[in-house]
């Protein structure tokens, strides 16, 4: 990128990778420039886990038989619970449209219709297996930190995507691992005070895939701007 506002603007959340490599340089490089972030009282509240190879394989293979498991049992749904709530509890305007909009907008692309209940199992399903992209990172915190943290930590998350783009790679942050923490935890070997924030596809876009073409819509700055006199 030849820019950082040119990186902002083509950042895009990737669901399908190439299995090209990412170098261990290059990631720690990326997470080195993502603890630039700042944090209250320079706290650094991140701590990241990267998969690759068989351990990415067994990992995925465990979730993925678990989300299976719940599509034919939906009582076992009740096994797996986030440890904080991403999403509110009851959706309302504006942001139920806007949802609205992403999720269908991105089935619409890929030729699936509302109640195509097997295909939409298996879009999400590929959350399970990093869109096939050749590196997964977890990021946990402490339990016991605060709310500031987890500003902090978005501000980490965005950098390393932004610096990610820089270098000509590519991420797709996925709150959908929350789910299944108690089996990725133990997995990737965290501790009892560790919660999971969030998983991460790191690789090269595959460009010939269409689910890539998908680009989410932004509101106006001037929509959500009010300036005060």
């Amino acid at each position: 990128m030849n820019s950082v506002a040119e990186a902002i603007e083509q950042r895009m959340s990737v669901r399908a990778f190439t299995k090209e490599a990412v170098l261990h340089e290059q990631i720690l490089k990326l997470l080195n420039l993502s603890a630039r972030a700042p944090s209250g009282t320079n706290t650094q509240p991140w701590k990241a886990y990267v998969l690759e190879g068989q351990k990415l394989q067994t990992l995925c293979d465990q979730v993925c038989a678990a989300y299976d498991n719940i599509a034919n049992n939906p009582e076992l749904a009740k096994e797996y619970q986030e440890a904080y709530d991403y999403y509110p509890s009851k959706w309302f305007s504006p942001y139920i449209d806007r949802r609205r909009e992403n999720g269908w907008g991105l089935y619409g692309l890929l030729g699936i219709t509302k109640g195509d209940k097997d295909k939409m199992h298996a879009q999400h399903r590929k959350n399970f297996q990093f869109f096939g992209a050749p590196v997964g990172i977890f990021f946990t915190i402490d339990k016991e930190l605060g709310r500031g943290s987890m500003l902090d930590y978005g501000m980490f998350l965005q950098n390393f995507m932004i610096a990610a783009k820089g270098e000509g790679l590519d991420t797709c942050p996925q709150a959908a691992w929350n789910t299944y923490a108690k089996i990725i935890l133990p997995m990737i070997g965290a501790k009892e005070n560790e919660m999971l924030v969030c998983g991460m596809a790191l690789g090269h876009a595959d460009k010939a895939d269409i689910v890539n073409t998908f680009r989410t819509p932004r509101v106006a700055a001037e929509e959500f701007t009010t300036w005060v006199d």
